[in-house]
C-alpha cells in the first residue's frame, strides 16, 4: 500500500497491497504437531494462486475499458462544447 503522511501520522491512500500468486505459491508456515497436510495445503495455494492471476487480469482488463470510456467521454464532452453557443437555447 502506498503511504503517505498526514499530520505527521502514517496514512494509507485506501488502496489494499495486493497479495500476488507469486507471494501465495511460495508461503511458508511453521510447522506444528497437529497441522495440516502440506500437499493440501501446497494443492490449495495453487489454486489461490490462479484465482488471484485471473483477477488481476480482470482487473487490468476493466481498469483499461475504464479509461477508454473516460476518454470516449472526455471526446464526446469537448466536440458537444464546441457545438453549443453561450446565451443560445436554454442554457
Amino acid at each position: 500500500m502506498a503511504q503517505v503522511y498526514r499530520s505527521g501520522q502514517l496514512y494509507g491512500t485506501g488502496l489494499p497491497a495486493r497479495l500476488t500468486p507469486h507471494e501465495v505459491r511460495t508461503r511458508t508456515f511453521d510447522p506444528r504437531r497437529r497441522g495440516a497436510d502440506p500437499d493440501q495445503v501446497r494443492e490449495f495455494q495453487a489454486q489461490l494462486a490462479d484465482e488471484l492471476t485471473d483477477l488481476h487480469r480482470q482487473v487490468r482488463l476493466l481498469t483499461e475499458e475504464n479509461d477508454r470510456l473516460k476518454r470516449a467521454l472526455r471526446d464526446w464532452q469537448t466536440m458537444h462544447a464546441r457545438e453549443c453557443r453561450p446565451n443560445e437555447g436554454h442554457w
